[in-house]
């Protein structure tokens, strides 16, 4: 039997989430530089640059330093993108019969990222700390059963408050603002007949671009309780304004906005091409 015919064999959840995971990883492996430089300018006390970081990260570790916590990035996005991928395509099309408005899209977006995000949150905890260096775990799952054994299940947690925060309003800002751009560089521009995939990318970088600057805060806040620093959401954000005051929730934007923006562009314009081949749609 071939790949086709099997893939015509399999469930459209199913579909969907190999589409999902399969477009996790690539724009994971691409992308974790971008994670490392964030989190190392969010945990940093001095104020840095993402040059400078990127500096010191090489002369540390070299080139392959960037890719550090890729490992967690893959165990938490593979399996993480391809469940919020066919949760998401189940509400679409079981709840919505397929057009949802932007409304529904919103709240299709919350409702898979948050069961996404809760079910992958020890990965995160675990990438996060070794992103930042400070942490020598010698595998994740060596991670997984230090962080259990020494701050129990609710450090295997710790974050997912703000990690949520940041994730549910992205993901639904995310689709509400792709499916409104698609629509209008479909209906405007010549991009979809040119090409779909580009057309797919342009909307997926301007919606990334707006989720990406209204969640940044709730990312600093997450940063600092996944690396132990602050162990309350109120804490962390009495120290990040002490500290930095308005602007210290702003530190690391540029590198996730970059990295949201293109690994999201990314990610949906895979999807989209994965889920065509699979006849999904």
């Amino acid at each position: 039997m071939s790949g086709l015919d099997m893939a015509a064999g399999m469930s459209p959840m199913v579909k969907a989430f190999l589409a999902g995971s399969m477009s996790g990883t690539c724009s994971t492996l691409l992308f974790q530089p971008l994670d490392v430089l964030k989190t190392r300018l969010q945990s940093s006390a001095i104020r840095s640059s993402m040059r400078c970081e990127a500096n010191a990260v090489m002369t540390a570790d070299g080139l392959q330093g960037l890719w550090r916590g890729v490992l967690p990035s893959l165990y938490r996005t593979v399996p993480g993108v391809g469940l919020y991928f066919s949760s998401m395509h189940w509400m679409r099309y079981n709840v919505f019969n397929g057009k949802p408005n932007a409304g529904q899209s919103l709240l299709i977006g919350a409702a898979a990222r948050t069961f996404a995000g809760s079910v992958m949150i020890p990965f995160t905890v675990v990438k996060t700390r070794m992103e930042s260096g400070a942490f020598q775990y010698r595998s994740v799952f060596t991670a997984l059963s230090s962080i259990l054994c020494a701050e129990g299940l609710r450090g295997l947690t710790r974050g997912l408050g703000p990690t949520l925060a940041r994730d549910v309003p992205f993901s639904s800002l995310y689709l509400a603002f792709y499916d409104l751009l698609k629509k209008e560089v479909t209906s405007n521009t010549r991009l979809a007949s040119i090409s779909p995939e580009v057309a797919h990318m342009a909307a997926g970088l301007g919606a990334g671009l707006l989720a990406s600057l209204v969640t940044q805060p709730a990312d600093v806040v997450k940063t600092q309780m996944q690396l132990g620093k602050q162990r309350k959401i109120s804490s962390a954000l009495a120290s990040i304004y002490r500290e930095g005051g308005v602007g210290g929730f702003a530190v690391g934007l540029a590198p996730r906005m970059l990295r949201r923006s293109v690994m999201a562009a990314l990610a949906w314009t895979v999807y989209e091409k994965i889920t065509t081949s699979l006849k999904l749609k």
